[in-house]
């Protein structure tokens, strides 16, 4: 049985290892690709590791920057944003996602924010809802150990010193606790999408027949607020909305 399993083990291992060498060649085959101008073959290549269902910023970013020579300005925002999402602070994603974005025709002017949705949106951006339940877990351990050590102390200087401190440590416990809710609320329903379609017909209900309300291009980032069978309700940063095809975008 013992002989079994080291054989299943080394079995997968050395899947795992053809898989891994396969994504390498394909990965330096569309580098080459691209440093040849052949744009449309190094999308092909790294396409295939997509395929494998193996992902990773740097792949998404060589993505972006083929189907930007190509001038296929929905395709190259949504690699650079899909790269972004997993290395949210590289400077050369932001960079090149900055000067696709510069390309695209429509020029949407964001709603203005209050002061409280700018500290909101600052301290939400410090951890995802992992990291603030992480800090809550430590939180709630450190309370746990400083009211013991107030339970337990027998001088009434160290009392009020753990009591204090384990007061402090509550209410960080609260505020972490919080944050862990509302920042996993806020992932659950923040859905990205970048219109495909060179130009768009907005609609005021889920239907080819209903009116048009305003028109999108290529390469504009929406909000998926709704679904109804094929159609999907969006809204952009200035607060206008409206129904698509679900087929003409592709959500993040």
């Amino acid at each position: 049985m013992k002989k079994v399993k080291t054989l299943l083990y080394l079995g997968l291992l050395l899947i795992s290892t053809i898989g891994f060498s396969q994504s390498e060649h394909l990965f330096e085959k569309g580098k080459d690709h691209y440093k040849n101008q052949e744009y449309q073959k190094a999308i092909n290549s790294w396409k295939d590791i997509l395929q494998n269902d193996e992902v990773s910023a740097e792949l998404y970013y060589n993505l972006g920057n083929a189907y930007y020579r190509l001038n296929q300005i929905g395709p190259s925002i949504y690699y650079y944003e899909k790269a972004l999402q997993l290395a949210p602070n590289d400077a050369d994603i932001k960079n090149n996602l900055a000067f696709a974005e510069n390309a695209r025709i429509d020029a949407i002017e964001p709603l203005p924010q209050s002061i409280f949705t700018t500290w909101y949106n600052n301290l939400t951006s410090i951890l995802t809802f992992d990291g603030w339940a992480v800090v809550s877990v430590i939180c709630a351990i450190g309370f746990a150990a400083l009211f013991l050590l107030y339970y337990f102390s027998f001088t009434e200087k160290k009392k009020r010193l753990f009591f204090a401190s384990s007061l402090l440590v509550a209410i960080l416990l609260i505020g972490a606790t919080t944050m862990a809710f509302l920042t996993y609320n806020d992932y659950n329903e923040d859905q990205p999408a970048i219109i495909f379609a060179d130009e768009l017909e907005v609609k005021s209900e889920p239907s080819l027949g209903s009116s048009s309300v305003f028109k999108l291009h290529e390469g504009t980032k929406v909000q998926i607020i709704a679904q109804d069978r094929d159609w999907v309700r969006i809204e952009i940063a200035d607060g206008k909305d409206g129904w698509v095809p679900i087929s003409e975008l592709k959500q993040l």
